[in-house]
């Protein structure tokens, strides 16, 4: 186990499917919307992944940025920048896959949701992937409480801006994206439900 948690690090489950299934190939370049510390990075940067991320967090941005120095030194410092998803910084089509790991659900509104969805999408190159994973009401509809919006209050106490399968149904034919994988959702007992949303941007979009 120790020697799988040096490899992989805290890598998300659904994340580390994509590796398995090829999906995520050395070569690719990798933008981490929301790093925060680089929980999903740690074996991209050991293995020569071209990544790159956000976040707005200074701090946690600065410790990818010294895990990247240690792992992956050939990579430029700018590759890891400070600034919200909405407003990243990168040049339009770079990557070949956009990770958005449980960032998307603290939307303040349906406004900034749809920015930092126009974003991810406007990063991504044509035939990319982008995989998501964010909270949702797929599951708990009865154990959720609406709030204002899409904000409902959890299961476990906190407030999230909460899609559910139509929201994404729809969100991905407005994109003129196709499936990767169906929807899938991860009920936590007592607490939340996680969906993983994984998308391919049509060549010609």
């Amino acid at each position: 186990m120790t020697g799988l948690l040096q490899q992989f690090g805290e890598i998300d489950i659904y994340l580390f499917d994509q590796l398995l299934r090829g999906r995520i190939a050395p070569g690719m370049r990798i933008i981490d919307a929301g790093c925060g510390g680089g929980r999903n990075l740690l074996y991209l940067l050991r293995h020569g992944y071209d990544v790159a991320g956000c976040d707005r967090d200074h701090m946690a941005v600065e410790a990818v940025r010294a895990m990247a120095s240690r792992l992956a030194p050939q990579l430029p410092g700018g590759n890891f920048r400070v600034e919200p998803i909405e407003a990243m910084s990168f040049p339009d089509a770079c990557a070949d896959v956009v990770l958005a790991s449980a960032v998307l659900h603290f939307a303040s509104d349906d406004e900034q949701f749809d920015a930092m969805i126009r974003e991810l999408w406007r990063v991504l190159k044509p035939g990319g992937m982008l995989f998501a994973r964010l909270a949702s009401s797929i599951g708990i509809e009865s154990r959720v409480l609406h709030v204002r919006g899409r904000h409902h209050r959890l299961p476990d106490g906190s407030e999230r801006y909460l899609v559910d399968e139509r929201v994404l149904v729809d969100l991905t034919a407005r994109l003129g994206a196709e499936f990767l994988d169906p929807i899938k959702t991860t009920i936590v007992q007592d607490q939340r439900a996680m969906t993983t949303w994984v998308v391919r941007k049509i060549a010609d979009c």
